[in-house]
């Protein structure tokens, strides 16, 4: 063997052996201790969001204890729902449910801090009463270019992630997690949109989080009951486009296709408010789920506990192994390669689809003006209707449904 000496200059020698480790460390294939490659997702528009039918439920009990100790909020749990979940493993999402070793410490009175505080990646938002996170953020990425600004949106429907009629679905951990609206929970707590919502769980930062509806006041239900609407809004026009930058309208496909407009809504960027509450009478800031984007906030007004956060100090999790499945291209997913994508559709998506061109031309508006006010799928006729100054009605029979 021929061994050559080489001489270099220090600095430059240590810039190379830190570039050098780095490419090393970022190629190592999955099971070689690192990370796995992220998928190279191209689908640019919102698809269909197919919820997987509530239809087990689960043999193992939900465990979850909750008690103040000083100046923190002990929330344990094992991570199983005590509701129905659809069947995992499922075509778009291979993983089991399995038990959790949970346990989250937020502060029992919250420090405001006026800013806000974006949810990271491996953050959980907070915990259901239930034990279950709230997790919104879904780990797709235009390109599989990690933490970009183009992030897929969970519920869009572009990406099938077999998510349930809970709006949630298991990480490869096995740790079943809320994406949106946890109707199960819901349920068991005896939601009823005439009533202030119950208390649905605890933000990571110590404030109180609940679902849809609170006082008319702000203080009591003196004057009734009012259904909070967030203030995020999708942009106008299209996205840039480039090797890392989609391209296409702003539809919801992705999280940066939203954007934060004062006055538009009744809640704040972090969708919450202070309000009176049943628990709180006396007043408190408020984190509210809605039924539109953001669903669940996307960023704290308090400090958040790093017992919420994986990767620092946050619980510790058992990983599942991933069960073998086949599910074909036709289901959106098949083991061994290249994630299914709609044929055509990064190609297709600056096209609006033959019906919502047909139901802007009997209205007589834009077609971009009609796709804003009905907004991702499914589409909101409600809001839809009053922006067009109609009534839901009439739209509905306008716009109709896309022909097969």
């Amino acid at each position: 063997m021929n061994i050559k000496n080489y001489n270099c200059v220090p600095f430059l020698c240590l810039f190379v052996s830190l570039i050098f480790g780095y490419s090393v460390f970022a190629q190592a294939p999955k099971g070689s201790g690192g990370r796995p490659p992220a998928k190279k997702h191209k689908v640019i528009q919102s698809g269909t969001l197919k919820l997987v039918p509530n239809s087990i439920n689960l043999s193992r009990p939900n465990q979850v204890e909750i008690k103040i100790v000083g100046e923190r909020r002990n929330i344990v749990s094992n991570g199983i729902p005590s509701h129905e979940v659809g069947q995992f493993p499922n075509c778009g999402n291979p993983h089991q449910i399995s038990e959790q070793k949970y346990s989250f410490r937020p502060e029992v009175k919250p420090r405001w801090t006026g800013d806000r505080q974006r949810l990271r990646s491996g953050q959980s938002f907070g915990v259901a009463i239930n034990g279950i996170p709230f997790d919104p953020l879904a780990a797709e990425f235009f390109e599989g270019i990690r933490n970009s600004k183009w992030r897929y949106e969970a519920l869009s429907g572009a990406i099938e992630l077999g998510v349930d009629q809970n709006h949630a679905h298991v990480q490869p951990t096995g740790a079943y997690h809320y994406h949106g609206l946890p109707w199960g929970l819901l349920k068991e707590l005896a939601f009823d949109p005439k009533r202030h919502s119950p208390l649905v769980g605890w933000a990571a930062d110590g404030y109180p989080i609940y679902a849809l509806v609170g006082f008319i006041n702000k203080k009591n239900g003196q004057q009734g009951i009012q259904k909070w609407k967030s203030s995020y809004q999708l942009k106008n026009g299209e996205r840039p486009k480039s090797f890392s930058d989609p391209g296409g309208y702003y539809d919801g496909t992705f999280i940066a296709d939203y954007e934060y407009v004062a006055g538009s809504g009744d809640l704040d960027e972090c969708n919450g408010l202070k309000t009176g509450t049943p628990e709180f009478p006396g007043g408190t800031y408020a984190y509210f789920l809605t039924e539109t984007w953001p669903v669940i906030p996307r960023c704290f007004r308090g400090v958040p506990s790093v017992t919420f956060d994986k990767s620092r100090g946050g619980p510790s999790f058992k990983r599942s192994k991933r069960p073998k499945m086949d599910c074909g291209p036709s289901q959106g997913y098949k083991r061994g390669k290249k994630e299914h994508e709609k044929k055509g559709s990064h190609q297709r998506s600056r096209e609006a689809p033959p019906h919502i061109k047909r139901a802007a031309q009997k209205l007589g508006v834009g077609v971009d003006e009609l796709r804003r006010a009905l907004g991702p799928p499914p589409p909101d006729f409600e809001g839809a209707a009053k922006k067009l100054g109609m009534s839901v009605k009439k739209l509905r029979k306008i716009v109709g449904r896309p022909k097969r």
